[in-house]
């Protein structure tokens, strides 16, 4: 029988000591639903083709669901009810005009590349499409597809002492569907899962507390921390013989090694960067969860899912019905748009100007898109007959569009692409194996991808 629970010490920065016990009950380590187990340390499993393990990605998920018509798929020529109040704009690239409120993506265009026949048949509510975007498939009789993020964990080699998976600033909150919001690993297990920050790095002193010392841990988190000491003392007879149990005692070092490491707090730290680097990218949370997924993919980690909202709910989000608590499409020019497009350009411009964009991929996805025609509000509902996203970097050739829509941006009108395609893609880049199977539920082998689905290899050509 295991004991994870054994007064096994495992060593601190300054040779201090702290029992199996005594880290479980501060909850570095625990059955309480904290960040820090949710990822412990991914495996190496193989999978990865040649010439591609340098390869990161950084996932942006536009939550809310961004208005293709008035951002990158305009209709200038169709009624005023569906073109919007916005125009178009040129950019440095020839093949792409965008929105006008999308004034510094236009100066890195030849960067990106926006495929606007996207479109999935899961229901037009938030978590669904969450799902279903972020894992390639439908959450269908009960099994919980991994994240994208997930599987590379599950599938590529671990380069440092940071989690290979990390979601910015925190997983989704509520989506009004009650179902999950694919940010997990699902049937892989929690060795798997993100590691969510749990924190804002917009805010002054920001830090990471999971990754601080114990004795370095703040009065108020350690009162939390004690306060779940009889939760944990009352399940631990039954949490030891579980799988969990096995993985704790499997990763307990491993969570030592990240909670004492150098290079994690140091990668954590936006302190190290210049103001003016800082400032570039829009000192807000979005900005400066862009900022730290590039620190992030700088230090190792593999893939990071940038949640640009939390929650549909009691905060601004690309949701904009019109009504109160929600904005109108007007009210998005000055309240939304401008803060993404200082932080995505600031991205891409860095990355380039650091030589890490040839190696890390940087998608812009979102749940679905906006209703073509503006509703009595002036805002537009839920479409997820079509929408755009973008890619950038990983090999991805700038400068393109892929795809279109029908004149009104209601339905894909050339090169329609389904969810699976648009996780394809990111395998792809990721340089993963697409005849690798992953140990799918009660044993069974799951296919990498879903059946039919195929990167979009014109994004690369």
């Amino acid at each position: 029988m295991l004991d994870f629970l054994a007064d096994r010490n495992a060593s601190l920065c300054g040779g201090s000591h702290l029992t199996r016990r005594e880290f479980l009950q501060i909850g570095a380590l625990g059955a309480a639903g904290l960040s820090l187990p949710q990822y412990l340390a991914a495996k190496s499993a193989g999978g990865v083709m040649p010439g591609h393990d340098q390869r990161s990605c950084i996932m942006i998920f536009n939550l809310g669901a961004p208005s293709q018509i008035d951002l990158w798929d305009m209709k200038p020529d169709a009624p005023s009810e569906i073109r919007g109040p916005f125009k178009p704009i040129r950019t440095n690239s020839p093949d792409i005009d965008i929105s006008e409120i999308l004034p510094l993506h236009a100066q890195v265009a030849d960067k990106f590349s926006l495929v606007r026949s996207c479109h999935h048949d899961g229901a037009a509510v938030h978590d669904a499409g969450w799902q279903i975007m972020q894992t390639g498939r439908r959450f269908t009789g009960g099994i919980e597809t991994p994240h994208a993020g997930s599987v590379a964990s599950y599938l590529m080699r671990q380069r440092s002492d940071l989690p290979p998976f990390v979601v910015l600033p925190e997983l989704m909150g509520r989506g009004g569907g009650n179902l999950p919001n694919g940010q997990a690993g699902g049937f892989l297990g929690k060795a798997h899962d993100p590691f969510a920050l749990m924190a804002d790095p917009s805010v002054p002193n920001f830090n990471v507390p999971d990754l601080l010392p114990p004795d370095q841990i703040g009065a108020r988190r350690l009162d939390r921390r004690r306060k779940m000491r009889d939760l944990v003392d009352e399940t631990v007879k039954n949490f030891e013989a579980s799988e969990d149990a096995r993985l704790l005692d499997e990763n307990f070092h491993t969570a030592y090694r990240l909670m004492t490491s150098e290079q994690a707090r140091s990668a954590f730290d936006l302190s190290q960067e210049r103001a003016s680097v800082r400032e570039r990218y829009g000192m807000n949370r979005v900005g400066q969860c862009m900022l730290l997924a590039r620190r992030l993919v700088e230090n190792g980690v593999r893939f990071v899912t940038v949640n640009t909202f939390l929650t549909v709910f009691n905060e601004l989000s690309w949701d904009i019905h019109g009504s109160k608590p929600f904005i109108s499409v007007d009210q998005m020019k000055e309240l939304i748009a401008p803060m993404y497009d200082q932080a995505y350009s600031a991205l891409l411009e860095d990355l380039d100007q650091r030589g890490m964009l040839e190696d890390t991929l940087v998608t812009g996805l979102c749940e679905f898109g906006r209703t073509p025609k503006v509703n009595p509000a002036g805002g537009r509902d839920h479409w997820p007959q079509c929408f755009t996203v973008s890619f950038a970097g990983g090999g991805v050739k700038g400068g393109r569009v892929i795809g279109k829509s029908d004149p009104i941006g209601g339905f894909p009108a050339e090169r329609a692409v389904a969810p699976g395609d648009i996780v394809a893609t990111i395998f792809h880049s990721l340089g993963l194996d697409p005849t690798t199977h992953l140990p799918g539920p009660a044993g069974r082998p799951f296919p990498l991808t879903d059946f039919g689905s195929a990167p979009i290899k014109e994004l690369f050509a």
